[in-house]
């Protein structure tokens, strides 16, 4: 077990469903703290709508980690779960809104302040652990690709333009620059290990990164820092990339490279293959016994398929990581058993 005179910290660094099963496995240990710090550059579907009428901070990925980190000990909480991330699938106007984006959105309106909505949906949720935005800036991630050409906003920067397919991005940053919070700052300091990823490179993982101040709380925290590598690329993003490049990459941002790499072992299903394939997305490459870090190869795979829920534009992942198989990976690194 771990020391009983202090629970250890585990910061999560993400966005998006990548690391809801992450925060999900580790919320079941009891002897460690969990933050999750989370970008604030969304501009997708239901979140993007309610930033633009509302002007506020993006809601959609903050409501991912709320439910994630959520209670679970009953039915009563299960259903509270599920009233959170439901999706509107008709209505004028409501649908495919999310009724978690809108009770924080509805929250801040009453608050006047987003970091107060977080904190009182994680009462409301009974969280097991703390979420915070990396930044109280209103900001867009901007990408600049190898032939020059600059593309603001997270959903087009995730869901590209077909002449987007084949480029590389060369460079993230926000517009306009911005700055990590107080908050974040503290629990990057204090933490015992800080955990980047799994999710998409550039706009769910390195959109934190390029805020102020986010490389330089890694490279200064004690803590060990780990990457979790994706399971598939994205055409426009990481098309071609292996898991090396997504390491090089975390250096080039975070000015850190990761003491530990985690990388799934299991096989996406042929069928899911297929269909991953018709977008010219692959499984990452493991190559990463060239880098010159603890590697650890592990089942994270969670076998179901998902399910895209009506009303849902965006585009989903079709495969996932599964949240006992993540949380135990995790803390036994904690525990330093790996």
């Amino acid at each position: 077990m771990l020391d009983k005179t202090r629970k250890k910290s585990v910061v999560v660094i993400g966005g998006g469903t990548g690391i809801y099963p992450t925060l999900k496995g580790l919320k079941s240990y009891k002897d460690i703290d969990v933050t999750a710090i989370i970008t604030m550059a969304d501009s997708g579907g239901s979140t993007g709508r309610l930033r633009d009428e509302f002007g506020q901070l993006p809601v959609g990925d903050v409501r991912m980690a709320l439910a994630a980190l959520s209670a679970e000990v009953d039915n009563h909480d299960e259903l509270l779960r599920e009233l959170f991330l439901y999706r509107f699938a008709r209505g004028a106007g409501l649908n495919g809104h999310n009724l978690g984006n809108l009770l924080l959105v509805a929250l801040t309106d009453m608050l006047g302040s987003e970091v107060e909505a977080v904190k009182v949906a994680s009462r409301i949720l009974r969280v097991r652990g703390t979420v915070l935005p990396v930044t109280e800036d209103k900001v867009h991630i901007v990408a600049t690709y190898d032939d020059g050409k600059e593309v603001e906003g997270e959903h087009d920067i995730d869901e590209p333009s077909s002449e987007r397919h084949d480029h590389r991005i060369v460079q993230l940053r926000t517009k306009p620059e911005a700055q990590i919070t107080q908050d974040a700052k503290r629990a990057l300091s204090k933490a015992d290990l800080i955990v980047l990823g799994p999710g998409d490179l550039y706009t769910s993982l390195l959109a934190n990164c390029v805020v102020r101040g986010v490389p330089e709380a890694i490279q200064s925290s004690p803590a060990q820092f780990v990457f979790v590598t994706n399971l598939m690329t994205k055409q426009g993003q990481t098309h071609g990339m292996t898991a090396k490049d997504h390491i090089e990459e975390v250096l080039r941002y975070v000015g850190r490279a990761p003491d530990t790499v985690v990388v799934n072992t299991t096989p996406v299903p042929p069928e899911l293959l297929e269909r991953y394939a018709q977008a010219h997305q692959f499984p990452v490459e493991d190559d990463v016994s060239e880098v010159a870090c603890n590697v650890v190869r592990a089942d994270l795979l969670d076998t179901t398929p998902v399910v895209k829920k009506e009303g849902d534009v965006l585009q989903r992942s079709l495969v996932r990581g599964d949240a006992q198989k993540m949380g135990t990976v995790i803390y036994n690194l904690l525990q330093s058993k790996i």
